[in-house]
């Protein structure tokens, strides 16, 4: 069944760039795009049906490659305590911090966790978003990673979004082996990865690499598994402090390396060469105050493509709207709409490993857009908040929730 969408104006976000067709249409058979170019020239069709698009812009839909969207638990207390004056950690010491969202993912039920996680997709969903990556590593142990993984799971089937898993077990130090990194890392190589592969709960592996999280060379025991299993990786890396992570991460052919406050030039180099694009996340910069700017020259000058994603969590990034992330990226990090847009499209796409099937309007691509009712694509990193009138389209048919 063909399809033909018209009266419309493109930015189809090729090799990153707007790329725009004026007065536009565009073909869909199926899920996919058969043909697009300039009105004049779209080719004459028996189409089952026809969509006049009033004049709107239309964009790839926004893909949102880094989220925690799954947890239990509700940390907005903290960020209270916080504002009051009380230090990190004071709130650490009296239980607070990632360990009361352990504890809360643990004791709350599937579709407790299910319920709730639906509530916030639903939020970015709103905002345009038909992909989406949702990271476990609020669980900590088998049993409560695979709750989040199977939660993951199901969010993709009841809504209409493509829904990447990544396994995050090597987060942070569950309670059980505090002291015992070494160990915790090991249960994570044998038994945890392992199984949840094998359930086929997972698309890619990731580790917090940080002074308060794991080192390089325990995030290399995870690597190296994940690898034997047949899993891309990606990481967290350079928040806090410079350990040389992303460069750690270009040596395993990383999809992505995130936030990326405190990397160097030498990391910046390292990640181009290898393709590992870098995933930016203003809204935790945003959050925790941070004035270490990622190094946007040096990302730049070595040609790494750069990624956005909402970081939507719920201690550091509990953000619904990658528009306002598109925003933020131009007023924190100094990137262009353009810069930003490509960051939340084709850039993100690739850090998914999805480059080659979504992030751009080419021929033979998921037909995954967005109509919107605006007068230029720099439109959709100027407006603060709100909900821009659109129309979203993935797989073809649209994708209103």
């Amino acid at each position: 069944m063909k399809t033909l969408w018209q009266h419309c104006h493109v930015a189809t976000m090729a090799q990153g760039k707007y790329s725009i067709i004026e007065d536009a249409a565009m073909v869909t058979a199926g899920s996919l795009i058969e043909w697009i170019g300039p009105r004049s020239q779209a080719p004459s069709a028996d189409y089952a049906q026809v969509h006049d698009l009033q004049g709107a812009w239309v964009t790839p839909g926004l893909i949102d490659c880094h989220t925690h969207t799954v947890f239990g638990g509700n940390r907005s207390g903290e960020f209270e305590q916080r504002l009051e004056g009380v230090s990190y950690a004071k709130i650490a010491a009296q239980g607070g911090g990632i360990a009361s969202t352990v504890r809360a993912t643990r004791a709350a039920s599937e579709d407790e966790l299910f319920a709730s996680a639906h509530k916030r997709l639903r939020s970015l969903l709103r905002d345009g978003v038909t992909t989406v990556e949702i990271k476990s590593g609020y669980g900590l142990d088998l049993a409560s990673e695979r709750k989040l993984l199977r939660v993951i799971r199901r969010l993709g089937e009841a809504l209409p979004v493509s829904v990447r898993a990544t396994c995050l077990a090597a987060h942070a130090l569950p309670p059980e082996y505090k002291d015992r990194a070494d160990d915790y890392i090991e249960h994570i190589c044998q038994e945890m990865l392992p199984a949840l592969a094998a359930e086929g709960l997972v698309d890619a592996v990731d580790a917090f690499c940080e002074y308060l999280a794991f080192s390089p060379a325990q995030v290399a025991r995870v690597f190296d598994v994940a690898q034997q299993l047949g899993l891309p990786v990606k990481l967290h890396a350079e928040q806090l402090s410079s350990l040389h992570g992303s460069s750690l991460a270009a040596r395993y052919q990383a999809l992505s390396a995130d936030h990326l406050e405190f990397m160097t030039e030498e990391d910046a180099i390292a990640m181009a060469a290898a393709g590992t694009v870098a995933v930016l996340l203003p809204g935790a910069f945003y959050f925790l105050r941070e004035t270490q700017l990622p190094p946007m020259e040096a990302l730049r000058k070595h040609g790494v493509k750069i990624a956005i994603a909402s970081d939507l969590n719920p201690g550091t990034s509990p953000a619904l709207s990658v528009r306002l992330m598109l925003n933020m990226a131009c007023t924190l990090f100094r990137m262009t709409p353009e810069e930003a847009l490509a960051g939340a499209t084709q850039h993100a796409a690739t850090a998914l490993g999805m480059g080659h099937t979504h992030g751009s309007l080419e021929v033979g691509k998921v037909a995954d857009f967005v109509a919107w009712q605006i007068d230029r694509p720099a439109d959709l990193a100027y407006w603060l908040g709100g909900e821009l009138d659109k129309r979203v389209v993935r797989h073809g048919v649209d994708a209103n929730v």
